[in-house]
């Protein structure tokens, strides 16, 4: 009786013609990315000229923001009124990781987070770029019928469009996406060169227009390396993983705290407009995406004063939760970068005989890194963003898995308090 013969394997996924049709969509997305990136950044960026004269100390703004952060707040309840947006939104991790953006919710999440932005929010436009790219690439693959494995890399190459030329850099988009939504076997390969592409037609559109907007946005003090430095990484990741849990607690605050009282939509983004405008008033720092307003922290880090650089971590915060659970629209990333190179600029004035560009970099890496479980992508961010040596990002690097690991190891104690509550006992032992 002869042996059955075996299967031939299967040809490599470039041979296949899906293969190029989602390369080519992937064009389609970069160059839509691309040109959505710039409308949306532009109109921002006009919009939030109203904040250019604030002082960055204390009562250093303007008691009429608050007529215009309440004013936003007006707005966005009508706009999600109006554009029948969900109370709850799924987060930009969320969507990442899914591999999906309903389309239908696309027009009302960018014209929210438009206002949202404009009127001073503590968020960042990384959720409205996302939504736009990714929920394109999820409109297309429904149009054109894709498999649902085809359709989920095609929303990932929307994304990747949708963030080349925010971050001016194809290494540090395509790493983001793959770390969140670690697409395995030969979805791999096609995340890979789909988001590779993508994020390059968009980045050189971008690029050719506007210019690089994100590399090289801090300039950090330079110094030596020494191997000491990296045994810091360790307590800054640690301290990291604390401001953190500290951002979450109070999110989550936050939150309970909207849910509870029950008001109208309108009402509560109008309450939480006001509430991060009187915070502005006395903070202005805090107010925004915090991109340009940490490029002043880091300008006057030796004149600001321990007092205050506590207060701007701790307000930026609050903020930035009211923002969220008042109904405001926007993403986590920039905000979190805020605090984190703040929370460095603090630790160098407590700790002089840390450099400057040691704590910042280590702390603006490794506090986003934490909050949206993208360690190496946020190595790399903060590599390109202060373009510190190679040695450099050593430290760099140890910070933000020790952050990471932490905040792991504290999900996982939370996880396990949970399960034992609702046994009633000790939690079952793992195999």
């Amino acid at each position: 009786m002869s042996a059955s013969p075996e299967p031939a394997p299967s040809p490599p996924v470039t041979q296949n013609r899906e293969f190029w049709m989602l390369m080519g969509y992937a064009v389609a997305l970069g160059v839509f990315g691309a040109l959505a990136g710039l409308v949306f950044m532009g109109l921002i960026g006009f919009g939030g000229g109203w904040y250019d004269d604030a002082d960055p100390g204390w009562f250093g703004g303007q008691w009429w923001w608050v007529a215009v952060t309440a004013g936003a707040g007006v707005l966005v309840g009508l706009a999600r009124r109006l554009m029948h947006l969900p109370e709850e939104l799924p987060g930009l991790v969320d969507d990442v990781q899914d591999g999906h953006v309903e389309p239908r919710l696309v027009p009302g999440i960018v014209v929210v987070s438009a206002v949202s932005l404009i009127g001073g929010a503590s968020l960042g436009p990384e959720k409205a770029l996302g939504t736009m790219g990714g929920g394109v690439g999820t409109w297309l693959s429904q149009r054109r019928r894709l498999s649902s494995e085809d359709s989920r890399l095609c929303t990932l190459s929307g994304f990747g469009g949708a963030y080349g030329g925010l971050f001016s850099s194809t290494v540090i988009v395509v790493m983001f996406i793959l770390e969140l939504a670690r697409p395995g076997g030969r979805r791999f390969v096609k995340a890979l060169v789909g988001g590779v592409v993508s994020s390059s037609v968009s980045f050189g559109i971008y690029f050719t227009i506007a210019g690089a907007v994100f590399v090289d946005a801090y300039q950090v003090p330079s110094y030596a390396y020494e191997d000491w430095q990296l045994l810091v990484g360790i307590p800054l990741g640690v301290l990291a993983a604390l401001v953190v849990t500290m951002m979450v607690v109070i999110v989550q605050g936050m939150s309970r705290l909207f849910e509870l009282v029950k008001l109208p939509g309108i009402v509560r983004s109008t309450i939480g407009g006001v509430l991060f405008g009187l915070v502005g008033v006395v903070l202005p720092l805090t107010m925004f995406t915090g991109s340009d307003q940490l490029t002043t922290v880091l300008e006057h880090a030796g004149t600001l004063g321990v007092g205050l650089l506590v207060a701007l971590v701790i307000a930026k915060q609050f903020t930035f939760a009211v923002s969220q659970a008042s109904g405001f629209v926007g993403g986590p990333i920039f905000p979190a970068l805020f605090v984190g190179g703040t929370v460095g600029v603090l630790v160098h004035a407590v700790f002089p005989a840390v450099p400057l560009g040691l704590a910042f970099t280590c702390m603006l890496a490794a506090v986003p890194g934490a909050l949206v479980a993208a360690p190496f992508t946020m190595v790399l961010l903060a590599a390109f963003l202060t373009q510190v040596g190679a040695l450099q990002t050593a430290p760099i690097l140890i910070a933000v898995v020790t952050a990471f690991l932490t905040m792991e190891a504290v999900k996982y104690l939370v996880a396990r308090r949970r399960e034992v509550r609702a046994t009633g006992g000790e939690p079952a032992t793992p195999n």
